[in-house]
Order: structure tokens, then sequence, then C-alpha cells
């Protein structure tokens, strides 16, 4: 899923830079690649989370690393700070920006759609 939102993602924002605008196509590659981040840090603090709990089994009060609670939290400071500053300093439409964010969830359809299809016949 990961390749898939950076592919629609970037072939999005080519292709409303090349129709509407340059600026409107570099907003939904900012928001796309913050997707991808976004995704990329959930994934990696559920990992660490699963291998925490896994290693704790059994114990009466599980600990877990402060630096998945910091992926987890940070994740939201990140997309805030950088849309902020796309918007801001690069003069980038917050509506590019939102589009390539919701990259992610047009990868999961797709995905989704390709398992439904692809799964295994019933009789």
């Amino acid at each position: 899923m990961q390749w898939l939102t950076i592919i629609l993602g970037l072939s999005s924002s080519l292709a409303v830079a090349v129709i509407k605008s340059g600026k409107m196509g570099l907003g939904i590659a900012a928001g796309t690649i913050l997707a991808w981040l976004n995704y990329r840090w959930l994934d990696q603090g559920l990992g660490a989370l699963v291998v925490a709990a896994t290693g704790q089994e059994g114990s009466e009060k599980p600990r877990v690393p402060w630096s998945v609670y910091a992926k987890f939290a940070g994740r939201y400071g990140l997309i805030g700070l950088a849309a902020y500053v796309t918007v801001r300093f690069f003069a980038v439409p917050i509506l590019g920006v939102v589009v390539g964010l919701l990259a992610l969830g047009a990868a999961a359809m797709v995905e989704g759609v390709y398992e439904v299809l692809s799964g295994p016949e019933q009789e």
C-alpha cells in the first residue's frame, strides 16, 4: 500500500500540474509525501507496540517505550507543521495539500478492490 500511495499521489500531482497549475500539483505532491510518511510512522509504531507486548507476555504491567508514543503523536504534529510551512512559505493551495493527504485513502480503496477481485472463487 505504501508504493500504491506514492504512485497514485505523485501521478495525480503530475497530471494536475500539467492540466491545472504547478502550485496545485506541488501541493498534492507534498500532501502525498506527508500521507506516506504518516503511514510509515503508524506502521513502525504498531510494529514496536506488538514487539513490546509479545516480549512482555504474562507481565502484570507491560512497559511501552516512549519512542512509540512519540511516533504516534509526532506524526500529527509533523503533518500540521509541514502543511503550515508548505502553504505559508511556498504559497501552495491548502486544497492541494489536503487532496494529497487523501492519496492514502485512495490507495487503500484500490488495494481493497484488488483484493476482492483477486480473491479465491467460492462455488
